[in-house]
């Protein structure tokens, strides 16, 4: 699933700054058993330029990210597993590999509003064993599609450290994807989940031109508001934060904790019981100032805590690299 940050106006003259944090989330969704979660997947992170240390007063913000997530690891509950786990099911999950790419377009209206769309880009392939006690058929899924474009307002409140977040997610990708024999792919594992869905989020931010030390955080909530096509993905609440450490002008080095707390999928075509989870990451990264208009960043995300309802496949380990222009 992936987090947006927001921009916040500083002097331009402020030093590069931000991001760990602390604390992340409880609630765990009750554990069933179906088939397994394809696992399709997005970075919980916060690539914005408020979190490097990089927050213009005014203009237009583009960046481009790539996300690599290899879910190559069977899990039930907290436990790993392997593929025998699944051995009276209907199919046996084997990987889904996720490149994702975002096109990001961030703009400052004025120092209180601000709007910003986010464009995903899913390249994904998937593998699972049909029938894995009879015939045992292997069979996979390899497809580049648009994904769901979100579009986000911001309302930033007087005292420029606090600010709101509300917008949709557009039913913009693909929910009926097949392969070369024509079968139609796991809702769980489109690029699209064919629904619209209402985000609301608030966020602080503390920092001082004086001090090379600053740190945000980030909640945020999303749910679904119709179901399409007897699918219905379950809602999500992340908590994100992290401390950004500037350690000169051009080189930021940041720490992030990402949480996410995501209930079952709902409808005739979901698999609900395998559906959901609990899940913490630590995410350390590094920013560097190509020039004073454009950053570059990387993140390696290695997963603190796991808890899936059901067997899904999940990832050992993810990183992310981006690049951000001002203009």
């Amino acid at each position: 699933m992936n987090l947006e940050g927001t921009h916040m106006p500083v002097k331009k003259t402020a030093k590069v700054r931000q991001c760990i944090f602390a604390g992340l989330v409880a609630t765990l969704i009750v554990t069933g058993k179906a088939n397994a979660s394809c696992g399709s997947a997005f970075c919980a992170i916060n690539t914005q330029w408020d979190v490097q240390g990089v927050t213009p007063n005014s203009g237009t913000q583009i960046g481009l990210r790539y996300e690599n997530i290899d879910q190559d690891q069977l899990r039930e509950g907290r436990d790993k597993v392997s593929i025998d786990a699944q051995a009276d099911e209907e199919h046996a999950e084997v990987e889904t590999l996720n490149h994702n790419w975002f096109l990001s377009v961030d703009h400052a209206i004025n120092e209180t509003w601000g709007i910003s769309i986010a464009i995903p880009y899913v390249d994904r392939f998937h593998e699972h064993i049909h029938d894995p006690q009879g015939a045992a058929e292997d069979e996979t899924w390899d497809f580049k599609n648009l994904g769901d474009v979100r579009v986000m307002g911001k309302y930033q409140l007087a005292s420029n450290n606090t600010g709101l977040q509300f917008g949709i997610k557009l039913p913009t990708g693909d929910y009926d994807v097949s392969n070369a024999d024509r079968e139609v792919a796991e809702r769980s594992l489109q690029p699209g989940t064919g629904t619209t869905d209402a985000i609301l989020g608030v966020y602080y931010r503390s920092h001082s031109i004086k001090s090379p030390l600053s740190w945000f955080a980030q909640a945020q909530l999303q749910q679904a508001l119709n179901e399409r096509a007897g699918y219905k993905p379950g809602g999500q609440f992340s908590l994100n934060g992290g401390y950004h450490y500037a350690a000169n002008h051009k080189v930021g080095l940041m720490v992030q904790l990402n949480g996410l707390v995501k209930a079952k999928d709902s409808g005739d075509e979901a698999e609900s019981a395998d559906s959901g989870g609990v899940f913490i990451f630590l995410t350390p990264g590094i920013s560097v100032a190509v020039t004073s208009s454009v950053q570059v960043y990387a993140f390696f995300q290695q997963p603190l805590y796991q808890y899936v309802n059901g067997i899904q496949l999940t990832s050992d380990n993810s990183f992310t690299v981006g690049i951000n222009g001002q203009f």
